[in-house]
């Protein structure tokens, strides 16, 4: 395989784009917690407890994501000027080293959605399930 500016370049695109989604993501979930800490004085403590409890842990993944996806985005680019300095031997050892924290990355963000389904159920327990209607 050859190694050339334009394979860690490749990845530019997603990361920018991951970033972006981990933002939003990120923005979504303090207005959550926000509401909710609101909602918590007068409305359902058990569940709001709950749901602040998983809000917690995806505030910390989401940190997760962000912070390994942009040294991801940092790898590529020190794989870039590494080609330019002509560093043949290092620069593809730092690409795969920003592979693999993109790789992090997205693990963290699989394990934050999947905590955010289980926000969504904890929110629909009082919701009347319109199968089971008559």
């Amino acid at each position: 395989m050859q190694f050339n500016i334009t394979t860690p370049a490749l990845l530019f695109p997603a990361i920018t784009l991951l970033l972006l989604a981990y933002s939003s993501r990120f923005q979504g979930l303090a207005s959550i917690i926000r509401t909710l800490c609101q909602k918590l004085a007068s409305d359902d403590q058990e569940g709001l407890i709950r749901q602040i409890a998983g809000l917690r842990v995806r505030l910390k993944l989401i940190r997760g994501m962000q912070t390994f996806g942009m040294l991801s985005l940092l790898g590529c680019i020190l794989s870039m000027i590494m080609l330019f300095l002509h560093c043949n031997v290092a620069a593809p050892i730092m690409f795969a080293v920003s592979l693999v924290l993109m790789v992090i990355s997205l693990i963290f963000s699989l394990w934050e959605v999947l905590i955010s389904g289980n926000a969504l159920e904890i929110e629909l327990e009082h919701v009347p399930d319109p199968r089971k209607r008559k």
